[in-house]
C-alpha cells in the first residue's frame, strides 16, 4: 500500500472512532430531548433552543431513550428496549392497551412481532413508571 492509501484508512478509522464515541455519548444522556440534538443535529446550539421550546410547552414529550411511547409494543424476558414497572401511583405514562392503530401517546399494541420498541417488566429501577388505564392515556 502506498502512503495515500494509509492516509485514507486512517482517516476513516478515526471518523468510525469519533462517530462511535459521540453515539455512545448521546445514548449515556438522561434527557431525550438532548439525545436527538445530539444525535441528528449535532450542535449544542440546536440543543439549547430545543431546552427553550420545552420550557415554554407544557406538556412533557412522549419519548424515553430516543423510543416514542406509543405504538406497537413487544414484552420480552431480555434484551429490551426499555425497562417498564407497573405502578399504583405516580406514574411516568398512563398506558391504554389497545386492539389497532396505536397512534397516540400512551396508546399500546401488544405484538408478538415487528414492534416498534420491547419492554422488559421488572419490579424496581425501571426506565419508566406505567399506570394500566383504560381512558386518558399519555405522560404525567
Amino acid at each position: 500500500m502506498n502512503p495515500d492509501q494509509i492516509k485514507i484508512i486512517a482517516v476513516i478509522v478515526v471518523t468510525l472512532i469519533f462517530a462511535i464515541s459521540l453515539d455512545s455519548f448521546s445514548s449515556a444522556t438522561t434527557s431525550s430531548s438532548s439525545q436527538s440534538n445530539y444525535a441528528y443535529n449535532g450542535s449544542s446550539k440546536s440543543s439549547s433552543k430545543s431546552s427553550k421550546t420545552k420550557s415554554s410547552n407544557s406538556k412533557p414529550s412522549c419519548r424515553k431513550k430516543g423510543f416514542n411511547l406509543y405504538g406497537n409494543v413487544q414484552f420480552v424476558d431480555s434484551f429490551p428496549d426499555l425497562t417498564i414497572e407497573y405502578v399504583s401511583s405516580f406514574p411516568d405514562i398512563n398506558v391504554e392497551f389497545v386492539s389497532s392503530f396505536p397512534s397516540n401517546c400512551g396508546q399500546w399494541k401488544k405484538v408478538d412481532s415487528f414492534p416498534d420498541f420491547k419492554v422488559q417488566v421488572v419490579s424496581s429501577f425501571a426506565d419508566l413508571k406505567v399506570k394500566k388505564v383504560s381512558s386518558f392515556p399519555g405522560m404525567e
